[in-house]
């Protein structure tokens, strides 16, 4: 039996290959989501931006995977996905070793106990790599972009998973054959510690050292500059909106968040999305991972890009606000 009981309905957008050098993306892309989606909640913004670019046809979502398995993280991914028309998105969960963080606001409490939801436990879900490996088999050669927006535990799994009922290709080799490009929020630049990289240091450490494609890096001081949720939770015209409540609750209760919260994981959906020319340029080199999680810089070395500031902060912050706003189409 496969994993995936139904299609969503943004699964019928015909696939393309997207063309990573591209200001724009001109063709719809397809996208494979990866989420911690809990210890913190810049991930609902980036979840609610991807929608929002499949709304409109930038992308198409392969897929809604967690990185973290903590008890709501099944149920809030698919309180997030049916809210925005998708309810038969597929969902993965990693069901071996993994960060088990959640939310400290208790948001996701609130999610689960006031919106619909078909799952009732992470148990109802599929093995995150197991799904990984299905959903690339069926696609075509170098064409999904995958969009890192939390741990490396599934990404470091799947490379080194061995072949299956999906595929006869060892995980190093199918990504290498069907994905395009990683875009993820991790590591700080050009030097620093940042959250996603250190919280599973052995998962970032074959990752950075292994993975075959190209790999584009929003690092934690392009997402610290940009504050956003104000505006979403300020619209009245926008009500019995997950998305609104997590920003509603969570933005009070940090002194830091006066402003808005910092928004690191909308800008890795951003850059997937649209391509990063119009807001950042590039350096291009190598991450490198010290013991303690920390992470250092390679320029001379080739296969990984970190954004670099093109225009004012605030502009970004505009556009990632707008796109938080974006309701669910009428199906």
């Amino acid at each position: 039996m496969g994993l995936i009981a139904g299609q969503s309905q943004a699964q019928s957008v015909p696939q393309t290959v997207a063309n990573t050098t591209q200001n724009r993306h001109s063709s719809t892309i397809p996208v494979i989501f990866d989420t911690d989606m809990g210890p913190d909640y810049d991930d609902v913004g980036a979840i609610a931006l991807l929608h929002a670019y499949a709304d409109s046809g930038r992308v198409r979502i392969l897929a809604t995977i967690a990185s973290t398995s903590y008890p709501n993280v099944g149920r809030v991914l698919d309180v997030l996905n049916t809210y925005f028309g998708r309810p038969d998105l597929p969902i993965g969960v990693p069901k071996g070793k993994a960060v088990t963080d959640q939310d400290r606001q208790h948001w996701s409490d609130t999610l689960v106990a006031r919106y619909p939801h078909t799952i009732r436990s992470n148990s109802d879900a599929p093995d995150a790599v197991a799904l990984y490996r299905q959903l690339l088999a069926r696609q075509p050669d170098q064409s999904v972009t995958l969009i890192s927006v939390g741990f490396l535990t599934n990404l470091a799994n799947l490379l080194t998973s061995g072949p299956d009922q999906y595929s006869p290709l060892s995980g190093r080799d199918l990504v290498r054959r069907k994905v395009n490009q990683l875009v993820s929020m991790a590591g700080r630049f050009p030097a620093g510690r940042e959250f996603n990289v250190h919280m599973d240091t052995p998962a970032s450490k074959i990752v950075y050292s292994d993975w075959p494609t190209p790999m584009l890096l929003s690092g934690f001081e392009i997402g610290e500059k940009i504050h956003s949720g104000l505006p979403l939770i300020q619209n009245s015209r926008i009500r019995n909106s997950p998305v609104k409540d997590v920003f509603r609750i969570s933005i009070p209760l940090d002194k830091n968040d006066a402003g808005g919260r910092m928004s690191w994981d909308q800008t890795a959906v951003l850059v997937a999305a649209e391509g990063y020319t119009p807001y950042y340029t590039v350096r291009t080199g190598r991450l490198t991972l010290n013991p303690d999680g920390s992470n250092g810089w390679d320029a001379s070395g080739r296969g990984h890009q970190y954004l670099v500031e093109r225009v004012p902060a605030r502009q970004v912050e505009q556009r990632i606000n707008e796109l938080m706003q974006h309701q669910p189409l009428k199906r």
